[in-house]
């Protein structure tokens, strides 16, 4: 899979790529957003390291990289808020049907009634969290003021880590493949805990 990310790498199309996959897996969390943009940054970081090596042109901009996926994780993120919105009885009985739903979107509204949104920046990292966090601040008719700037916190947040796991990865470890390789489990590990935390109970007020 690394070998096919790699030479998507090289594309042109690659921003388009980053970006459509970004937005898409808020409503289909099996695309693989986070590992895309790593591959992305290890080739980046990878072409940074050849030295005198002329680089191709379609290898990705850091810059560019960061401001396309966290830009895009804001859109997604705000497409399923108002989806959620309009959703009507068929979304409500979806969420009524699975406890882990119901628990996560009673937790953010009272999460964003207390001003707080931190649950909104932990959940972009769980798996599937961005979408039940997205899909329940519209479903519960939050304000667009009260969850946009903790999306774009947090979009930011996870571009930040993908990109700099990717690149930083690949620098300190010598190899693209063995950066990428190590960078995505870095990832899953900081989903694994985000989704702990998500689903530990929340203390007695």
């Amino acid at each position: 899979m690394f070998e096919t990310l790699g030479s998507l790498t090289t594309s042109p199309w690659i921003y388009a790529v980053v970006a459509l996959s970004v937005v898409l897996d808020v409503f289909l969390p099996v695309l693989p957003s986070g590992v895309l943009v790593i591959t992305a940054a290890a080739a980046a970081a990878a072409a940074g390291a050849a030295g005198p090596v002329p680089v191709p042109e379609q290898v990705p901009d850091i810059a560019a990289l960061l401001v396309i996926a966290a830009t895009s994780s804001v859109l997604g993120d705000m497409a399923a808020f108002r989806v959620a919105r309009r959703g009507g009885g068929r979304l409500e009985r979806a969420i009524a049907r699975s406890r882990r739903l119901t628990l996560a979107q009673e937790r953010l509204g009272t999460a964003l009634a207390r001003g707080g949104g931190a649950l909104v920046v932990i959940a972009r990292f769980a798996p599937a969290g961005r979408s039940v966090v997205s899909l329940g601040a519209g479903k519960t008719h939050r304000k667009v003021t009260e969850f946009l700037p903790w999306s774009a916190l947090a979009g930011m947040a996870w571009a930040g880590y993908s990109v700099a796991l990717g690149y930083f990865g690949t620098q300190w470890l010598g190899a693209a493949w063995l950066g990428t390789a190590v960078s995505v489990l870095a990832l899953f590990a900081a989903g694994a805990l985000a989704g702990f935390v998500i689903r530990r109970p929340s203390p007695a007020v």
